[in-house]
């Protein structure tokens, strides 16, 4: 009888037969674990292959090494067949098969004792679930496995930022943090001049003045009207298990609307406009759009009807008609 392993053993006697058959349950961690199976011989042997880990959850960084648990507790088997399974997007395949590393594990894994597998120079591909199963046929339950999850982290490298260089009183504003790196997905922080900022201005006293939502899970700092206090200089950091990485300080200026001018400017250019169209007016008026230039073709002799030749003599100075001509 020990913590991680216990027996009840149950005698009988047939009384036709006269033997003694022993009633043995083995459990590791409760009922809903228990094996039970009769045995004709003296004593209680453990007739099922039974497997433990001693972390079932490792986490591991980037490009280290990491050895994941699998041990036989009990079996009969001398040389029980082990084989090592990857799951991940719902695929299952190889990672230990025929005695043999298979698939992108090969050439960067082994076996060590007997069963545990250890990864060298992980990635984050390599997050996934590990399925331990192994295989011996000289036990009674010959069949057991446990499945153990991979996670590898990946530290964020430096988001990229987004700050509007100059906002007007009242309006909207939006600030990006973006990193793409980071493994699991990180989580993003606002600082306004070195002060972190709520996920809601609503929350903190300090903030009163504002009125900015910031969420954590995307980076994006969104102002739905943007006061002159939140003039300042804004950088964000994207941080996770792994460590965190920040984007350099960008200023965002937000300044009064000055409608008076606006109109002025307004007023000045319509002005300049008018005066633009009445000189046009006056000068096509006064004739300086008109072409006024002759050239030799600008006289043409009167045309000659059909029909009709006039002739020109000098004493006459005048045209006369040819006999031929028909009223």
């Amino acid at each position: 009888h020990t913590d991680a392993h216990r027996s009840i053993f149950i005698s009988a006697t047939s009384l036709t037969h006269r033997t003694t058959a022993i009633l043995c349950v083995s459990s590791r961690e409760g009922p809903s674990d228990s094996h039970v199976y009769f045995s004709t011989r003296k004593g209680c042997l453990i007739g099922a292959v039974n497997l433990k880990s001693s972390n079932r959850t490792p986490v591991v960084q980037e490009f280290e090494s990491v050895e994941l648990s699998c041990i036989i507790t009990d079996s009969q088997t001398s040389d029980p067949r082990i084989e090592w399974k990857k799951i991940q997007d719902d695929q299952t395949t190889y990672v230990f098969f025929d005695n043999k590393i298979q698939g992108d594990l090969a050439g960067r894994a082994e076996i060590l004792g007997k069963t545990s597998l250890k990864i060298w120079n992980v990635t984050r591909r390599d997050s996934a679930l590990y399925r331990c199963e192994v295989v011996a046929r000289n036990d009674r339950k010959e069949i057991d496995e446990i499945v153990i999850e991979l996670t590898v982290q990946v530290k964020p490298v430096t988001p990229v930022c987004r700050v509007p260089k100059a906002v007007p009183v009242g309006k909207m504003a939006t600030l990006y943090c973006q990193e793409s790196e980071g493994h699991p997905r990180p989580h993003y922080s606002w600082y306004r001049n070195d002060v972190p900022l709520p996920t809601d201005s609503r929350a903190n006293p300090r903030f009163r003045n504002s009125s900015f939502h910031l969420n954590s899970e995307t980076g994006t700092l969104v102002f739905t009207a943007v006061h002159k206090d939140d003039s300042g200089q804004y950088y964000c950091i994207a941080s996770n298990d792994a460590g965190s990485a920040r984007c350099e300080e960008q200023e965002m200026e937000v300044y009064d609307l000055n409608i008076g001018g606006i109109i002025g400017g307004v007023l000045v250019v319509l002005a300049v406009l008018a005066l633009i169209t009445l000189g046009i007016c006056c000068a096509y008026r006064r004739g300086y759009f008109i072409n006024n230039k002759q050239d030799g073709e600008s006289y043409k002799n009167p045309g000659k009807p059909d029909g009709v030749n006039y002739i020109r003599t000098d004493e006459e100075g005048d045209f006369r008609h040819k006999s031929s001509f028909v009223i």
